[in-house]
């Protein structure tokens, strides 16, 4: 038998006094007012909605949003691309935000520049090319016809962090590349940022600093939720005469990089001895690397890696200390042994080329090139995240230590300090939430 509800009469209602009917001609007056003002103002104000930046990301190995300053003069780029006369018109029509990139092609190198697209009727300016509601301003003939294939060519839409990070370029100061970018920028550094290989960070400004904080994939196209944000510790300065210093929780995070050329790979394990059983040992090492100044001497700087050794790996780490004695001995270099647990390798002429001190009571081993370090650094915890890069950039770019495609502003900047925590996915998936900040001059 269905069952059957009867909501109660509620009779009461048609005793409640009613208000009188407003006379027709106003009520139409007053929907019409509430719907031609919201159209208005979309005529007059429309929504920068920058749709093109979705057809230009897969073409960018690198793309950064700028906020528009009408008031301000042009930017060098704007004055660059477009001439003075037709920047100083343009410029003050821009109210939200414009664009630049960098493309993957290595022979049309300069930058882009993108705005906001003007009225219809406007001629395009010189080198141009409209995408959707943009205009794109290539540096060069050469760099305009390779874009404009490439527009061609049917991609599939952004997805996963592409997608995520193209939202965060329309609305706000952002910054999104792919590993041509970082090939690019670090040269013979980019195996080390081997799990950050696509990113997006927003930017923001603070006094003398810059802050920023993103996500990071260690391969391209993964579909996953963004990784849990990262909270930035308070600023650390580095102690007086170091240029860098990395802390990890696993030297995995050195390793993979370094490793993922099998001729790399190859090579180390026949020159010095790095088998697979010895990496194994060292893979879940905490670790400190560390590069200082050397204020004289032939060197410009010395590097240290500070390990944290379990007592069962010991003995592999010493067998293969061993056959690496062996091997330096037969390049021609000799060994002394000023301290008990210190090993120093000097060339003929008596210079220090490197070493490696162990330190029984804590169960570390410093491993060194150049001259031999005063003492071990005192291990910091990590308060956040799996490992925490901190450097000098400027003190690094006076002796010739930066890499030539590194951005000017952080070339200067005083201080550069990065956090981040992988998220693990699957192998070759891996993401990564980043934190960091930048102190300028």
């Amino acid at each position: 038998m269905p069952l059957k509800f009867r909501l109660p009469r509620l009779s009461w209602l048609s005793r409640l006094p009613r208000p009188s009917p407003l006379p027709l001609p106003i009520t139409g007056l007053s929907i019409a007012v509430l719907l031609a003002i919201p159209a208005a103002l979309l005529v007059a104000f429309p929504r920068r909605s920058a749709t093109g930046l979705e057809r230009l990301i897969p073409s960018a190995a690198l793309l950064q949003s700028f906020p528009a300053q009408p008031l301000a003069e042009p930017p060098g780029l704007w004055r660059q691309r477009l001439g003075p006369a037709l920047a100083a018109r343009l410029w003050p029509q821009q109210r939200r935000l414009w664009w630049q990139f960098w493309g993957t092609h290595g022979d049309a190198a300069g930058a882009f520049l993108v705005f906001a697209a003007p009225h219809q009727s406007q001629p395009l300016p010189p080198l141009a090319l409209r995408v959707d509601d943009l205009v794109v301003v290539a540096p060069n003939p050469l760099a305009r016809q390779l874009l404009q294939q490439e527009l061609r060519v049917r991609r599939r839409s952004p997805r996963g962090l592409a997608l995520r990070c193209t939202q965060e370029l329309k609305e706000r100061e952002a910054v999104h590349w792919n590993a041509s970018a970082l090939s690019q920028m670090l040269g013979p550094l980019a195996p080390l940022a081997q799990g950050q290989q696509q990113g997006c960070l927003v930017l923001s400004a603070q006094g003398r600093g810059l802050f920023w904080h993103g996500e990071t994939e260690a391969s391209d196209g993964v579909v996953a939720p963004p990784p849990p944000s990262l909270a930035l510790p308070a600023a650390q300065p580095l102690a007086a005469g170091a240029l860098l210093e990395l802390r990890g929780r696993r030297l995995d995070l050195l390793l993979q990089g370094l490793l993922s050329s099998p001729v790399l790979r190859q090579s180390l394990a026949r020159s010095y001895g790095l088998s697979s059983d010895v990496l194994k040992v060292l893979q879940p090492s905490v670790f400190l690397l560390r590069l200082r100044e050397v204020p004289r001497g032939p060197f410009l700087a010395a590097l240290d890696l500070q390990l944290e050794v379990t007592r069962a790996g010991r003995p592999s780490l010493e067998r293969w200390l061993d056959q690496l004695s062996r091997t330096l001995t037969d390049q021609g270099l000799d060994s002394n042994r000023p301290l008990p647990a210190l090993t120093a390798w000097n060339r003929e002429d008596g210079t220090v080329v490197g070493g490696w001190r162990w330190s029984p009571r804590r169960e570390q081993l410093l491993l060194f090139l150049g001259p031999v370090p005063s003492r071990l650094a005192t291990p910091a915890p990590i308060s956040a995240g799996d490992w925490q890069l901190r450097l000098r950039p400027a003190a690094m770019a006076s002796i010739g230590l930066m890499p030539a495609g590194v951005p000017v502003v952080v070339r200067r900047a005083v201080q550069l300090e990065l956090l981040g925590k992988p998220v693990g996915l699957r192998p070759g998936e891996r993401q990564s939430a980043l934190a960091g900040r930048l102190q300028l001059p």
